[in-house]
């Protein structure tokens, strides 16, 4: 059985993503493990009731944080009381903004954000319940028709 998922995330200067994540999203670091080189082997840091690792960047054995991919297609998702604030907060760090916050016809305003380590984070505040049928026939309404 499994309890929950942890995102572990390889970042170049781990230990200034660490800064990043406590000023952008309030985190509170947990612990840090350097190695003999003063580069993070690992840490751990919580947001709210979720914890992330992190670690630096390790070419020479596979790590890869997304500056060196050139992207990254995973999006860490942030529910916040205050999307609006929350979004600020980020931006105000250093985040990029990659969606403004909206109103979204799935009940939520959300925006999304790409931190200075390449991560895309999106963060929202659920507004309104919405049926899935509402859902699909707001997508057919899109220019793009849900596509």
């Amino acid at each position: 059985m499994i309890d929950n998922i942890t995102a572990h995330l390889v970042c170049e200067g781990a230990a200034d993503a660490i800064a990043f994540y406590k000023k952008a999203f309030n985190a509170v670091e947990l612990m840090r493990l350097p190695g003999p080189d003063g580069r993070l082997m690992h840490a751990s840091l919580q947001i709210g009731a979720s914890t992330l690792m992190l670690a630096d960047d390790f070419p020479a054995y596979g790590g890869l944080g997304p500056k060196a991919l050139k992207g990254s297609p995973v999006t860490l998702h942030l529910y916040s009381p205050d999307v609006d604030a929350a979004f600020k907060q980020a931006v105000d760090a250093g985040a990029t903004v990659r969606m403004p916050v909206a109103d979204m016809f799935w009940g939520d305003r959300y925006g999304q954000v790409t931190d200075p380590f390449g991560h895309h984070w999106s963060i929202a505040t659920h507004v309104r319940d919405v049926s899935p049928e509402e859902m699909a026939e707001a997508m057919k309404q899109m220019p793009s028709g849900g596509q």
